[in-house]
């Protein structure tokens, strides 16, 4: 979609704008969110990864603390990332205790084990990686809160890492509008089915 800047801002404002308030009106969250974190886990992508990216959910997003406990009793080795000065970090999670709730209420892994070794990930070790978001569309396109934290992270892991979103079917739209280097999903998975998107390549 080729549109000016303006009214570029403008359309995402409003998708952002209605896609949080369809988040925040979406019934029954926790039982969503269960039904989509297994299709996640259910995922060929899972079976076959060995270190998998779980976002922590924050406010009204597709709640993943409770797949949690779950995924650490697998074979996987799971990852949850947390912000230092704008850029995602990532953590191996080992056990639920690791987790406390920080700055904005928003759960990450204690401080004082960050810098443990063996415990910090870089973004290429990353075989899978769960996404959030606050709308998208079936093509894959993404539309974040606007301060680029997983763009920025995406551009580190490989190429060929699958990317797959969480989100309830109310935060999908006709057309998210894109530019040249935003990065499409390879899945976004929904309580209602599993859309298979552009990806990176």
């Amino acid at each position: 979609m080729t549109i000016d800047t303006k009214d570029f801002k403008e359309q995402k404002n409003r998708i952002r704008e209605k896609a949080h308030a369809n988040r925040t009106q979406q019934d029954n969250k926790d039982e969503l969110s269960q039904k989509i974190c297994g299709t996640f886990m259910a995922l060929p992508e899972f079976a076959s990864a060995r270190t998998v990216l779980f976002y922590l959910d924050v406010r009204s997003e597709v709640r993943t603390r409770h797949a949690l406990p779950a995924a650490l009793q697998s074979d996987k080795r799971i990852v949850v990332p947390y912000c230092v000065e704008n850029e995602l970090e990532l953590f191996l999670l080992e056990n639920m205790d690791e987790l406390a709730v920080g700055m904005y209420k928003i759960l990450e892994p204690r401080k004082e084990l960050r810098d443990l070794p063996g415990k910090r990930i870089a973004p290429d070790e990353l075989d899978l990686i769960m996404v959030p978001g606050v709308a998208f569309d079936r093509r894959g396109a993404r539309m974040g809160h606007g301060f680029g934290y997983y763009d920025r992270l995406l551009q580190h892991a490989r190429a060929e890492t699958p990317l797959v979103a969480l989100a309830f079917e109310c935060q999908l739209f006709e057309e998210i509008p894109t530019q040249a280097h935003d990065v499409f999903m390879d899945k976004i998975i929904t309580e209602q089915a599993t859309y298979r998107g552009k990806g990176r390549a």
